[in-house]
């Protein structure tokens, strides 16, 4: 059953993404492992990592693009449930230590024992066990959008007045992070990571595998978002996005579809941060900021909203861009960007990717209602010679 509702999902464009994707998950570690530094065609540890990075940008894109681009929500506060996917994982490597940390304690965590913490804080039990920490970076997210949802939901907030508290969600989650207090490493965050299911993190065969299953866990919220969107679940949503009264009125529960769909997509965020956390080395407060909740709306904006290509497209575009632009004007990023969002707004309100639609079903129109040539030899159409 959930075979076949996945299968329903699939059309040309999503079949081709997918693909694609599979076959980077496959060609890029085995360039990067089956090639010497001196071969053309190899792919070296730092750009495979930098475009891992990129991948689980694009995974929280598509999340995004699931509330905003389908539902109508437009969340500024999905770099939290980024972040906590990320703090989830960062608590399993850093269980992982053990001795081999700077103050060599089995169990407390350097910043801990640096703080003169003398037991582990309950919330860190089980973190030494992967699956543990695999199920957290689910439920943590998943809870939290589950609680918000709840109440936001029922309580009918909408358009700009959730936006603000999806916001403030997230900044006061930044606010408690930062506390030395609170048992999550304060504005040093969590690093120093040495291994991963008892490989080395570090190691290239790791990154390599990291880097493959962040393109396959990005096909398979892929398939998942589309699968959603294309039945009649999605129709529902794109009633809720298009006139939720409406909908309202026609006797669907609107808040149900809403917290459904804004679990789910926290999930997906909280996977994008805990394939992020191992590739980068390093989770801190910082990833709650309000400002990378933003950013994830520009590169949705950007690659297009309500198509899931193309905010994977955007967020690589964008993050590609800034990458190249911080190396050589680092003081006008952010200027660059602002001034990014504002001309995708003003002249491609549809994003690339449903600018190239638009352009093509309009292409594919004209082509269809033009009239149909005479042929070479000179004889008329057949539709002239039957008149």
């Amino acid at each position: 059953m959930i075979t076949a509702f996945l299968l329903r999902s699939l059309d040309r464009k999503i079949v081709i993404a997918i693909a694609l994707l599979l076959l980077v998950a496959v060609l890029v570690p085995v360039l990067n492992l089956m090639t010497g530094p001196t071969n053309p065609l190899h792919v070296p540890t730092y750009i495979m990592s930098l475009f891992g990075k990129y991948l689980t940008y694009a995974l929280l894109a598509l999340a995004l693009d699931l509330v905003w681009g389908f539902c109508g929500i437009l969340s500024l506060g999905h770099g939290a449930f980024f972040a906590l996917g990320g703090y989830a994982m960062g608590m399993y490597l850093m269980r992982q230590i053990g001795t081999r940390g700077s103050y060599g304690d089995p169990v407390l965590p350097d910043f801990m024992v640096f703080l003169n913490w003398k037991d582990l804080p309950w919330f860190w039990y089980g973190f030494n066990h992967f699956w543990f920490a695999a199920l957290m970076v689910l439920v943590v997210p998943g809870l939290l959008a589950f609680v918000f949802g709840w109440f936001a939901f029922r309580s009918r907030v909408n358009g700009v007045y959730l936006s603000i508290i999806t916001q403030a969600m997230t900044y006061a989650l930044l606010l408690a992070f930062f506390r030395n207090d609170m048992g999550f490493g304060g504005n040093n965050g969590l690093t120093d990571f040495k291994d991963i299911v008892g490989f080395n993190v570090q190691a290239d065969g790791t990154r390599a595998v990291l880097f493959a299953a962040t393109a396959i866990f990005l096909a398979l919220s892929l398939l998942l978002a589309s699968a959603i969107v294309r039945s009649k679940f999605g129709k529902v949503l794109v009633g809720v996005r298009d006139a939720e009264s409406r909908t309202r009125f026609l006797g669907y529960r609107v808040e149900h579809f809403k917290l459904f769909t804004f679990v789910v997509s926290a999930m997906m965020a909280g996977i994008a941060g805990a394939l992020y956390v191992p590739q980068v080395g390093i989770i801190n407060p910082g990833e709650f900021a309000p400002a990378n909740s933003i950013e994830v709306v520009i590169w949705t904006a950007v690659g297009g909203r309500a198509t899931l290509i193309g905010p994977i497209i955007g967020a690589i575009l964008v993050n590609g861009g800034k990458t190249i632009f911080t190396g050589l004007f680092p003081e006008f990023w952010l200027f660059a960007l602002g001034g990014l969002f504002v001309a995708v707004t003003l002249f491609l309100p549809k994003g690339v990717v449903g600018t190239i639609a638009q352009y093509l079903g309009k292409r594919k129109t004209v082509s269809n209602s033009a009239p149909p040539a005479a042929q070479e030899d000179g004889i008329e159409p057949k539709i002239q010679a039957a008149e």
